[in-house]
């Protein structure tokens, strides 16, 4: 398991492909700003665990049915908070705003999944494997085991290879494409 950094820059991995469906770039830089946080999401089960009984990390939280309830859930407000931030700003496009509940959806969704992810990729060697099919399948998927427990090169690794890829992405983003005004002059 990488530490939090590294699952805050797989997170900036798995959202880097928003700077390509999003043709506005600022919005592109909330969505991802915004949405990296929630790669930290399945681990709301550590301080679960010292109220509920039963929670335990690494547990059912750390799993694609609770990371997409949790979404479900917290998406619909993130597409909101979003939308507003548009409406006293240019930091969300109107057209976006249109579609701010799955926006926020997947802004949550994606982060989530990548932890679940970046510990497959880590937490058999000392912590409980996770199991993130559950209850489809039950026990772990593959079990990639590549990375050191809370491995110093892994956790800053990830970290800085996601925010090198979306400040690559940002200088590249679709606000550099011509716009139809822009062509139109040129026909």
């Amino acid at each position: 398991m990488v530490d939090v950094l590294g699952h805050l820059g797989m997170a900036l991995l798995w959202l880097a492909p928003v700077w390509y469906f999003v043709e506005h770039r600022k919005t592109a830089a909330l969505i991802v700003a915004g949405g990296f946080w929630f790669g930290m999401l399945p681990d709301v089960d550590l301080p679960l665990s010292n109220w509920v009984e039963g929670v335990h990390h690494h547990g059912i939280v750390h799993t694609v049915l609770v990371v997409t309830i949790l979404a479900v859930v917290i998406g619909p407000l993130v597409g909101v908070a979003f939308k507003r931030i548009g409406e006293r700003t240019d930091w969300f496009s109107a057209r976006a705003a249109k579609r701010a509940t799955v926006i926020g959806f997947l802004a949550v969704w994606i982060p989530g999944l990548s932890h679940l992810f970046a510990d497959m990729l880590s937490a058999p060697d000392i912590s409980t494997q996770i199991e993130p099919l559950w209850p489809v399948v039950t026990g772990p998927v593959v079990v990639l085991d590549v990375l050191w427990y809370q491995s110093w090169w892994a956790t800053w690794g990830l970290f800085t290879l996601g925010v090198t890829v979306n400040v690559l992405a940002w200088y590249w983003s679709s606000d550099r494409r011509p716009t139809d005004s822009s062509t139109a002059s040129t026909r």
